[in-house]
C-alpha cells in the first residue's frame, strides 16, 4: 500500500511533459522505423533486402525498452524492493487482464529471437502463405499473393507447423508441373524443360535447374525445378516456365495426360 502511495504521489509530481514527449518521440521512432526500413528495402539492391528488413522487430522492441527505462525512474523509487513489488504487480494484473494478449507479446520476443522467419521470407503459417511485411510486438503481418493483408497472433505460433520458403535468402525454389501422355521420348522431354528453364529471363543462373521425372498409370509428371534471380518474382517465374514449357511440348507433338480428379499429386 505504501509502495502504491508513493508511486501516485510521485506520478502527481513528476514532469508529465517529461513522460508524455517521451511516449511521443517513442512512437514517432516507431512509425519512422516502420517506414523508413521498407523503403531503405525498395532503394537499396536487391541482395541487401532481407538483410535490412529483419531489423524492424528488433529496432522496435529497443525502442520501447530504452523509452520504459527512461520512463520507469520518474514513477518508482528505483530500488531493488520496489522495482521487484511494481514488477510484480504488474506481471500479476497482466495475465489475468490481458492473459491472450500478453501470450502474443512472448511469443514475439521468442520469435524475434529464434528467427523462424525473418521480414521479407515467404512462409506456409497455418494455412496461410505469404511475404511477411512486418513483425509487430502482438501479431506477424503478411500479404498473401492476392494481395490480401493476413494478419497472425504470435501466440498462434506455438503450436503451428512454420513452412519458409527462402529462410532469408533472396531466391527460393520454384516447380512448373507437367503431366504428359506416357508415349513419349523421356529423355527429349527433359532436355527440352531443362532447356525452357535455362532461357527463363528470371533464372537464377548459379543455382540448379532439375527434371524430375515420376511415372503415374495415368502418364508422365514431370517436375521442372529451378530459381529465381529474386523471391519475388517466383509467380513471374513459374508462369514464364509453364507458359513455354506447354509450347515447347506442343512443338515436339507430345499430347497432355488425362489425370484422373485427385491423382495429379
Amino acid at each position: 500500500m505504501a509502495i502504491i502511495t508513493d508511486l501516485v504521489g510521485r506520478i502527481t509530481q513528476a514532469n508529465l511533459v517529461h513522460i508524455l514527449s517521451t511516449v511521443f518521440l517513442a512512437w514517432i521512432f516507431l512509425r519512422f522505423v516502420q517506414w523508413f526500413l521498407p523503403w531503405l528495402a525498395t532503394q537499396a539492391p536487391s541482395q541487401f533486402r532481407l538483410r535490412l528488413l529483419p531489423l524492424m522487430p528488433v529496432l522496435q522492441l529497443l525502442i520501447v525498452g530504452v523509452a520504459i527505462a527512461h520512463i520507469l525512474p520518474l514513477l518508482i523509487d528505483p530500488t531493488p524492493e520496489n522495482i521487484l513489488a511494481v514488477s510484480g504487480g504488474i506481471a500479476i494484473t497482466l495475465s489475468f487482464a490481458f492473459q491472450d494478449y500478453v501470450s502474443s507479446l512472448v511469443a514475439g520476443i521468442v520469435v524475434v529471437y529464434e528467427r523462424p522467419f525473418r521480414v521479407g521470407d515467404w512462409v506456409n503459417i497455418d494455412g496461410a502463405y505469404g511475404e511477411i511485411t512486418a513483425v509487430g510486438f502482438r501479431a506477424v503481418e503478411m500479404v498473401t499473393p492476392d494481395d490480401t493483408v493476413v494478419l497472425i497472433p504470435h501466440k498462434k505460433l506455438w503450436d503451428s507447423i512454420i513452412y519458409n520458403d527462402n529462410n532469408g535468402n533472396r531466391e527460393h525454389l520454384c516447380v512448373a508441373d507437367f503431366y504428359l501422355h506416357p508415349e513419349h521420348d523421356a529423355e527429349v522431354v527433359r532436355q527440352k524443360l531443362h532447356e525452357v528453364a535455362l532461357t527463363s529471363p528470371y533464372l537464377q543462373l548459379n543455382r540448379p535447374v532439375v527434371v524430375i521425372v515420376l511415372e503415374k498409370p495415368w502418364g508422365t509428371h514431370y517436375r521442372l525445378k529451378a530459381y529465381p534471380i529474386d523471391g519475388r518474382d517466383q509467380f513471374k517465374f513459374t508462369t514464364d516456365m509453364t507458359v513455354r514449357g506447354k509450347a515447347a511440348l506442343a512443338n515436339l507433338g507430345v499430347k497432355p495426360a488425362i489425370v484422373p480428379a485427385m491423382a495429379a499429386s
